[in-house]
């Protein structure tokens, strides 16, 4: 069995822009980042099936536009973290920012710590696991895809919510505008259970509790306008 190559980029002596290109056309399939100390888009915009791995703390919008590219963040992320991604997996082993997973239509980020305020605003079809917390507004006009908050909620969690759904095993401190509980039917434990599966955690389904829209808000009525 031939032995994986692993390709080792120390951004202390490479610009991002560099390991970034190099990532856009790659030589291996295995990619170890070192000293990434904060700095921004670093492996955005991958297009192939790649294990990168950053041992570090990122800045903004690492790995956003992500395609079929497994990337690990061994330490915190900045805002926007998986922005706008399609497919693949995203790992943060710490903390993530705001705007985590913002507008990603598919693939699945995973925050092992707590996300800030507005994790997955816009999704659109991505799954989101949070191993703790997540801030005020999260899942803000969410249209697709599912997010699951092992910690607690902060205010206005859903608010405009489309078809998204939310899994959360904590506390809610309030839902937004056309957010609310749903029933947990077997299908939701079923589909919980393989997100949870997936994001390697092993916290029981039947711990947590499902939000989703109302559809109250889907048509404009004189009667609503307090609520837009």
């Amino acid at each position: 069995m031939a032995t994986l190559t692993i390709q080792e980029v120390d951004l202390a002596k490479t610009p991002v822009r560099e390991l970034n290109r190099a990532l856009h056309a790659p030589e291996a399939v295995a990619w170890r980042v070192a000293n990434p100390r904060g700095a921004h888009a670093v492996a955005c915009g991958i297009r192939e099936n790649l294990t990168v791995d950053i041992e570090g703390h990122v800045g903004y919008y690492c790995a956003g536009m992500n395609q079929h590219a497994t990337v690990t963040v061994h330490g915190n992320a900045g805002t926007g973290v998986a922005e706008n991604m399609m497919s693949g997996t995203v790992r943060v082993r710490g903390n993530a920012s705001q705007s985590a997973g913002a507008t990603a239509h598919g693939g699945l980020l995973v925050v092992d710590g707590d996300a800030a305020a507005r994790c997955g605003i816009s999704m659109k079809g991505v799954d989101i696991v949070v191993g703790g917390d997540v801030g005020h507004m999260s899942a803000f006009m969410g249209q697709a895809g599912r997010l699951v908050v092992c910690g607690d909620a902060g205010d206005a969690l859903g608010d405009s919510l489309y078809e998204a759904r939310i899994y959360v095993r904590g506390t809610v401190k309030s839902l937004g505008a056309d957010c609310v509980e749903k029933e947990m039917r077997d299908e939701h434990l079923a589909e919980l259970a393989e997100l949870l599966k997936a994001a390697e955690r092993d916290e029981d389904p039947a711990d947590f509790r499902r939000y989703g829209s109302a559809r109250e808000l889907y048509h404009f009525k004189v009667d609503n306008t307090t609520a837009y």
